[in-house]
């Protein structure tokens, strides 16, 4: 999944940063309401996580565009604007939630869990493809008992195709999906990434292909 950050406060943001990768979450960071409003325009991430007290103006100003550009995206408030009409404003705008600063950084997980488990984008809990069973609150994949070890980016792959499962995925949309604003990406990365995810899926006897489109994308589908 990919996260945009919109925190002008650098240290902090560098520790939600930090702690949000280990989690297995892609992350981009903005510091400002202008460059959010860029990095968000292309509509490619899946939730966004938004300070209110930025240099140029409250981040509740963002939140139309946001929703403009991308209408089912959750957003989750973090400011130290904790106030109850602060919260009221923040909700009534088109938040999904609300945290205050300071915060316990598992209280923001099972928030960022829960926005997700809403209705829109996602409708189900698990999605099962052949014998590969896969959870999109917590985007870890099995097959039987076994639960894939997969590292982060083969599980952003893995979590973009399952999402579009049956339908072919442009290259685009999955290396937006997969890499944030800082990564340098090479042209063979991404078909790198996908031959692993193959022999793994294989292995563990998922019964699923992920199906070249040449020169378009990639399809996931049943193999049987």
């Amino acid at each position: 999944m990919r996260i945009l950050l919109i925190e002008d406060e650098a240290e902090l943001a560098a520790t939600i940063r930090t702690l949000l990768e280990r989690e297995q979450y892609i992350v981009d960071w903005a510091d400002c309401l202008s460059f959010a409003a860029e990095a968000a325009r292309g509509g490619a991430h899946d939730l966004v996580i938004l300070d209110r007290t930025l240099p140029d103006g409250d981040g509740l100003t963002l939140i139309p565009a946001l929703r403009a550009t991308n209408s089912g995206v959750p957003i989750i408030i973090l400011s130290a604007r904790n106030e109850l009409t602060d919260r009221i404003a923040g909700l009534d705008e088109g938040a999904d939630d609300y945290l205050a600063k300071p915060f316990a950084f598992q209280e923001l997980l099972a928030r960022i869990r829960a926005v997700r488990r809403r209705p829109g984008e996602l409708h189900l809990d698990e999605v099962r493809i052949g014998e590969l069973v896969f959870d999109m609150t917590f985007e870890e994949a099995r097959v039987g008992e076994l639960r894939l070890e997969l590292p982060r980016r083969e599980t952003c792959v893995l979590a973009t195709l399952v999402r579009r499962r049956g339908r072919t995925v442009l290259r685009e949309t999955l290396e937006r999906a997969v890499y944030g604003f800082d990564d340098e990406v090479q042209s063979n990365t991404l078909d790198s990434h996908i031959s692993r995810l193959r022999r793994k899926l294989a292995d563990a006897g998922a019964g699923v292909e992920i199906h070249a489109i040449r020169g378009v994308g990639y399809l996931l589908r049943d193999s049987a």
